[in-house]
C-alpha cells in the first residue's frame, strides 16, 4: 500500500472536566486558524455521541486528543486518519502552496480504507507522536485515498515502480513542492531494526529532509529525471496494427498464459496468487475463437481450485482479495467489490462454456453476498470489506477445531472432513475453511446418502453463520464508487440472462437508477457517493464501467433507456477524454487537474483499464446501433494503444477480449415478440445454453415503434405468423428468421463454432 505525505497544520481537541473544548496544536505544528478550528470542532460534534474516533490518543472522557483537516473529507480512508497527531492535508493546492512558501518537502501517503498494511503503518508511524512531531516540523503531509483519486495514485505508483521495481499500498512518496517525486516506496516500519528493516521510516524522514535542504540541486535533478520518465511511460505510443498482427497478439497472449500456468494448483505465476478474471475471460474467448482445448482447461482448473480454496468465503459467499500461497488456501482477507463483480461474471461465462453447474452456484453465492452485506439502503453497492477485526487479520473468518465442535455437535465430524478443519489449523492454530475433499467421498466415508449429507452440511453452514454473526465484523467501506458499481451492475445483469432469473436484473437496475439520479447531472458524472453527498471528478473508468453496466442492463431488460444513457456517457468520453492526436482516452477529463502527466491507462490489472472497457463498449454499440462512428472510434482507440498490443499483449487481456469481439464475426440477435406481451423466454432459454460472447441482443415487440437507438435492427422485422420470431444476423446478412426454438438453437450453435 502507498502513502502520500504533505506538511499540514492540525489542531487537537482536548475537553476539560467541565466539558468546554479547548484548542491545542498538534505535535510540532502551529494551532489552526480560528475559523478552521471551529470547522473541525463542528465536524467532530456532527458525528454524534456514538462516534468512535479511530485513534489511541484519547482525552480522559474518551474524546479524541487530536483532530486534523481530514475530518472534513468525504472519504472513509481519510476519515480513518482524521485523529492522527500528523498534520495531514488532503491533496490540493493549499498543501503545495504551503510547502512552497515554507520551503519544505512533501510526504505523500496513498492508501485505501480496507488496506491491511495501511492500517499497520498508521498504528506504527502515523499514531506515533515522535514521528508525527518530526513530520509536522519538517514536511507538509498529504494523505490520498487511491480509490477517490486514481489519477494521483497511477502517476506516483509509476514513479515508485520505476524507483524500486515494485509497488503496492501503502504508497509513500517524497515530493518537491511542484509535485515532482524524488524518492518513494511502499510500507516502511517505524524505526531501524523494526520488522527486520535496516532503515526505518523516521530515519528516512530525517535523511531525506537533510538531503532536500543540503543538496537541493541533486534532489531537483532526480525529480526532473523521474518526471521525464513518467511523461513518456504514462502515454503509450500509437501504432496501427493490421488484422493479422492482432491475431498474432491473441496467440502470443495465450502462449504467455500457457507458459506461466500453474499445472498443480491453477492460476498464473508463483505466490502471491491473484484471481486475474480478465485473463480468464480472454482465455474463454480464445477457446471459442480457435477451439484450443488448453485455453478452456486453464480456466476450468483455475476456477475450480479457487472455488475449493480458502480464498473463497465458504460460509458467507464472495472471494477475498488474493491468496498468499500457491494453493489458494490462505487469503489476504479483505473483500473488494470489483473482484467479486469480475469473478461473478467469469464464473457465469465458464458455466456457459463448460457446462459445469458448480460455477453457476459460485456466481449465485457471490451475488448473494453482495446483496446481503454490500448493498446500501438505496440499492447501490458499497466498496469493500476489511481484512481486520478483533485486533487481527482474518479473525472473523477463522475457526479453531474446538469452536467447530462446540457449534455443530454431531455434525462437526462431517463438516471438519469436508472443510479440512484440524486441531493444528493452517494459520496460527486456526483454520481457513476450504474444500479438502469431495462431498461424495465424505458422504461415502460416513455411510450416508448424498442427499442427507447435503442437508447436514447446509444446516452446519447455517449454524456457523449464526455463530460468526456474533463476532465483531470487519469494517465495511460504505462509499459508493461509480466505476465499481458499474462492474457489479454488469454482474447482476449478466446473471439475469445466464441464469434466467429476472430478479438479478431488477437489483442491477436499482443500483443504476441511484447512480443516474444522484451522481450524474445529465452532463457529468461524479466519482463517488458517501455520507449523503456526491464527490470528486468522474474519471474514464467511471464513465466506461457504468456504460458497460447499462449496456448489460439493456440486454437483460430490453429497456432502451439504459442504452440511451450508455450512448450519452460515451459522448462525454469522446468529448472530454479522447486523445485527438494519439488516439485512445486519457484517465482524467480535459478540464481535470493537471498533475505531472495526463496518463492514458492501458494495462489491465486488478480492474480492467478504462480504455479496454471503452473499446469493448464501442464495438458493442456499433452492432447495436449499426452506426459506423462507433467502429471508427474503437479503431482509433486501438491505434492509440497499439504499441502495448505489439509489445506485451498479455498485459491487456480485457483489450484483447474487445479485439476478439471486433474480429469474431459478431452476431446481432433480434427477438420480435407478438403483440400482447408474449414472453421471449423460449428463445432466450436456447441462447443462454451457448457461450457466444461476440454478439448483441435486442428484444422488441411487433407493431410498436422501435426505440431510436436500435431502430436499424428492429424496423421491418416482424413476428412471423403472430409468433415469437428470432433473427440471427452478421452485419447486414441474416439467417432465415425462425419461430422454432430448436432451429434457433442450431443457428446459435453454428455462430458459436470457431470462426477461423
Amino acid at each position: 500500500m502507498r502513502i502520500l505525505a504533505a506538511a499540514a497544520i492540525v489542531v487537537a481537541l482536548a475537553v476539560t472536566p467541565a466539558g468546554a473544548a479547548k484548542e491545542a496544536a498538534l505535535p510540532g505544528a502551529a494551532p489552526f486558524p480560528a475559523a478552521l478550528a471551529k470547522r473541525l470542532r463542528d465536524a467532530v460534534a456532527a458525528r454524534g455521541r456514538d462516534y468512535e474516533p479511530r485513534t489511541r490518543h484519547r482525552n480522559p472522557d474518551g474524546s479524541p486528543k487530536w483532530v486534523n483537516r481530514l475530518i472534513l473529507e468525504p472519504s472513509p480512508y481519510l476519515l480513518q486518519h482524521a485523529h492522527n497527531p500528523v498534520n495531514w492535508y488532503p491533496w490540493g493546492d493549499e498543501a503545495f502552496e504551503k510547502a512552497r512558501a515554507e520551503k519544505k518537502p512533501i510526504l505523500l501517503s496513498v492508501g485505501y480504507s480496507t488496506c491491511h498494511w495501511c492500517h499497520v503503518m498508521e498504528r506504527e508511524s502515523f499514531e506515533d507522536e515522535e514521528i508525527a512531531e518530526f513530520l509536522n516540523r519538517h514536511y507538509v503531509a498529504v494523505k490520498v485515498d487511491r480509490e477517490h483519486r486514481p489519477d494521483v495514485d497511477a502517476i506516483y505508483m509509476a514513479a515508485v515502480q520505476s524507483l524500486t521495481g515494485g509497488g503496492g499500498w501503502p504508497m509513500t512518496v517524497w515530493l518537491t513542492p511542484d509535485r515532482r517525486p524524488f524518492f518513494g516506496g511502499t510500507y516502511f516500519p517505524p524505526r531501524d531494526g523494526d520488522r527486520g528493516a535496516r532503515v526505518g521510516f523516521l530515519t528516512l524522514l530525517r535523511r531525506l529532509n537533510d538531503a532536500y535542504h543540503s543538496n537541493p540541486g541533486d534532489v531537483a535533478r532526480s525529480a526532473a529525471a523521474i518526471t521525464e520518465h513518467l511523461e513518456r511511460a504514462l502515454v503509450p505510443e500509437p501504432a496501427t496494427i493490421p488484422d493479422e498482427d492482432l491475431k498474432d497478439a491473441l496467440r502470443r497472449a495465450f502462449d504467455h498464459a500457457a507458459a506461466t500456468f500453474d499445472e498443480q494448483y491453477g492460476g498464473f505465476g508463483p505466490a502471491p496468487k491473484f484471481p486475474r478474471p480478465a485473463m480468464l475471460e480472454f482465455l474463454l474467448r480464445y477457446h471459442r475463437r480457435t477451439g484450443e482445448p488448453r485455453a478452456l482447461e486453464m480456466v476450468v482448473r483455475t476456477l475450480d481450485a479457487m472455488a475449493r480454496g480458502g480464498i473463497r468465503d465458504h460460509l458467507g459467499g464472495g472471494f477475498h482479495r488474493y491468496s498468499t500461497d500457491a494453493k489458494w488456501l490462505v487469503p489476504h482477507f479483505e473483500k473488494m467489490l470489483y473482484d467479486n463483480a469480475e469473478l461473478a461474471i467469469v464464473y457465469l461465462e465458464a458455466f456457459q462454456a463448460s457446462g459445469e453447474a458448480t460455477f453457476a452456484d459460485v456466481a449465485r453465492e457471490i451475488l448473494g453476498y453482495v446483496e446481503r452485506e454490500m448493498t446500501s439502503p438505496e440499492g447501490a453497492f458499497w466498496s469493500a470489506g476489511d481484512a481486520e477485526s478483533e485486533g487481527g487479520e482474518g479473525r472473523y473468518f477463522l475457526w479453531t477445531a474446538a469452536e467447530i465442535d462446540d457449534a455443530l455437535g454431531q455434525r462437526a465430524s462431517l463438516f471438519r472432513a469436508l472443510y479440512g478443519v484440524t486441531p493444528d489449523g493452517n494459520i496460527e492454530g486456526r483454520n481457513v475453511l476450504h474444500l479438502a475433499a469431495t462431498a461424495e467421498a465424505v458422504a461415502a466415508g460416513a455411510g450416508i446418502s448424498p442427499e442427507r449429507f447435503r442437508e447436514e452440511i447446509a444446516a452446519a453452514r447455517a449454524d456457523l453463520r449464526g455463530v460468526r454473526r456474533k463476532r465483531e465484523p470487519p469494517l465495511v467501506d460504505r462509499k459508493i464508487l461509480v466505476s465499481w458499481n458499474g462492474l457489479m451492475i454488469s454482474a447482476f445483469a449478466r446473471a439475469a440472462h445466464v441464469l434466467g432469473e429476472k430478479g438479478y436484473a431488477e437489483r442491477g437496475a436499482r443500483a443504476a437508477s441511484f447512480l443516474v439520479d444522484r451522481v450524474y447531472d445529465g452532463k457529468r458524472l461524479r466519482r463517488s457517493w458517501f455520507d449523503g453527498r456526491a464527490a470528486g471528478t468522474g474519471y474514464l473508468d467511471d464513465y466506461a464501467f457504468l456504460a458497460r453496466g447499462l449496456l448489460d442492463l439493456f440486454e437483460a431488460t430490453y429497456d432502451a433507456k439504459w442504452l440511451g444513457r450508455a450512448l450519452a456517457l460515451h459522448e462525454v468520453i469522446e468529448n472530454r477524454f479522447r486523445d485527438p492526436d494519439g488516439g485512445g482516452y486519457f484517465r482524467a477529463p480535459d478540464d481535470g487537474e493537471r498533475i505531472l502527466a495526463r496518463d492514458k491507462p492501458a494495462y489491465d490489472g486488478s480492474e480492467p483499464s478504462g480504455n479496454s472497457v471503452a473499446v469493448s463498449n464501442l464495438v458493442r454499440l456499433a452492432e447495436l446501433t449499426d452506426d459506423d462512428r462507433h467502429r471508427a472510434r474503437a479503431d482509433a482507440a486501438l491505434r492509440g494503444l497499439g504499441s502495448v498490443l505489439q509489445r506485451v499483449p498479455e498485459a491487456v487481456p480485457s483489450l484483447l477480449a474487445a479485439v476478439e469481439f471486433r474480429m469474431g464475426r459478431p452476431r446481432q440477435i433480434v427477438l420480435v415478440r407478438p403483440r400482447g406481451g408474449a414472453s421471449a423466454e423460449p428463445m432466450l432459454a436456447r441462447l443462454r445454453e451457448v457461450f457466444l460472447p461476440s454478439r448483441v441482443l435486442v428484444v422488441g415487440t411487433d407493431g410498436e415503434l422501435p426505440p431510436v437507438e436500435v431502430r436499424a435492427l428492429l424496423e421491418q422485422r416482424t413476428a412471423l405468423r403472430g409468433a415469437l420470431t428470432a433473427y440471427v444476423c452478421e452485419g447486414r446478412r441474416c439467417d432465415l428468421p425462425t419461430t422454432d426454438p430448436e432451429v434457433f438453437a442450431r443457428q446459435i450453435r453454428a455462430a458459436a463454432a470457431p470462426p477461423d
